[in-house]
């Protein structure tokens, strides 16, 4: 009975982490395309190397390696992968936890932050369209037609070089401009948001509790069993 259980939850762990393997890949295949075929930059000049291509591909990497060593530690019972494994999962939770802890605590530091460099990007986004380089430029236009924002604060960011994506109709005759700025509206996107995502981070570290429950089984299975390193 112990065995069929013990086989269930190896097969468990296979499925789960080969789905998982799946989601990685085609994360990191996603951020190499976005990276050979679009032209992205940050809207944070400081952390101007995590761009969405950049992100998707750390992300698709990390998900990609872990959820290997999951799915072959189990199909082959092999105990220095389940703890590799295991410690991976382990360490990859203490960091998202840590993330969210720096988040909670210097979230006034955080806030100043992000708008300063804003600022910055902003003021780098007026010089790029003075001298014809799109990258920056079409970052913002993206981002002020999504969320229908103009500028950091509000249309006087731009002072005379208001772009077209700040106006609230196509043609911008006579100009109108959305009154709201980008920062006010992103921050209170996220905070609409933020159950769905404070449930998405709580489901994520159930799952990596799980996973590490599951690989500690099969490991101290395998060592009772005297299977050893397959």
């Amino acid at each position: 009975m112990s065995q069929s259980c013990l086989n269930c939850l190896k097969y468990t762990m296979c499925v789960v982490n080969f789905i998982c393997w799946l989601f990685g890949a085609t994360t990191l295949g996603l951020g190499v395309y976005l990276m050979m075929n679009s032209k992205f930059s940050s809207l944070i000049p400081t952390l101007a190397s995590l761009n969405i291509a950049n992100t998707l591909i750390i992300i698709g990497t990390i998900v990609t390696c872990i959820s290997f060593l999951g799915f072959l530690g189990a199909l082959k019972e092999n105990r220095c992968l389940l703890v590799s494994f295991f410690v991976l999962l382990f360490i990859l939770m203490v960091a998202e936890l840590g993330m969210a802890c720096a988040m909670l605590m210097f979230e006034s530091e955080i806030d100043t932050f992000f708008k300063k460099d804003l600022m910055n990007s902003l003021k780098e986004s007026k010089e790029s369209r003075k001298h014809g380089n799109s990258t920056i430029k079409d970052d913002w236009d993206r981002v002020q037609i999504t969320f229908q924002c103009c500028g950091v604060t509000n249309v006087s960011d731009w002072n005379s070089s208001v772009p077209t994506s700040c106006c609230v109709t196509e043609t911008c005759t006579p100009p109108k401009y959305w009154p709201e700025g980008c920062y006010n509206k992103v921050k209170t996107w996220f905070e609409e948001n933020l159950l769905s995502t404070g449930l998405g981070v709580i489901g994520l570290c159930v799952i990596e509790v799980l996973g590490m429950c599951f690989a500690m089984t099969l490991f101290c299975h395998i060592s009772r069993s005297g299977l050893g390193y397959k």
